[in-house]
């Protein structure tokens, strides 16, 4: 009996450890807020973009803080025609298409006539590191989350915001 109780105990911790990397996210990831929290889309309060984006995006932090370590749910409100230069991330990007439409092109060409339309309802994600680039088509809002913090690298350094 005390074979089989301890057998269970080890099992038990050892899916505990394990169960992070079998899910791909980070103790930080796996933790959860205290806390509730409701954002009606009348409520949410949106804000400039951050500056690693081009001007015109707007941004609202529903849960975490993008910037530090951690969980974190954002959405980003873009123009029509809105664009954002290839780029890359060092953690894997998931994105939901809240409304509008967004055109991803991925890859070392980037061609635009090979992107991916992304409509409202859509959900994709990409690897960290993989360059694409994307554009609104309509007035777009996307949610954005993952775990922090969240940073984006120009392909062209010119095309850096921060930098202009």
């Amino acid at each position: 009996m005390k074979t089989r109780v301890a057998s269970a105990l080890i099992i038990i911790a050892a899916t505990a450890i394990a169960l992070p990397r079998l899910t791909g996210q980070s103790s930080a990831e796996m933790s959860h807020s205290k806390e509730m929290a409701v954002h009606t889309p009348a409520e949410i309060k949106w804000e400039a973009g951050p500056p690693s984006l081009p001007a015109g995006a707007q941004k609202a932090v529903l849960e975490g803080d993008p910037a530090k370590e951690g969980p974190f749910v954002i959405r980003l409100h873009f123009p029509d025609g809105y664009h954002i230069p290839p780029h890359t991330h060092p953690m894997t990007e998931r994105v939901t298409v809240i409304s509008g439409e967004l055109q991803v092109a991925m890859g070392e060409t980037l061609e635009r006539s090979a992107a991916k339309k992304l409509t409202a309802g859509t959900y994709g994600f990409w690897p960290a590191g993989m360059k694409h680039a994307g554009w609104a088509n309509g007035d777009t809002i996307l949610q954005l989350h993952g775990a922090g913090p969240w940073s984006i690298t120009y392909v062209n350094p010119a095309d850096d915001p921060r930098k202009k």
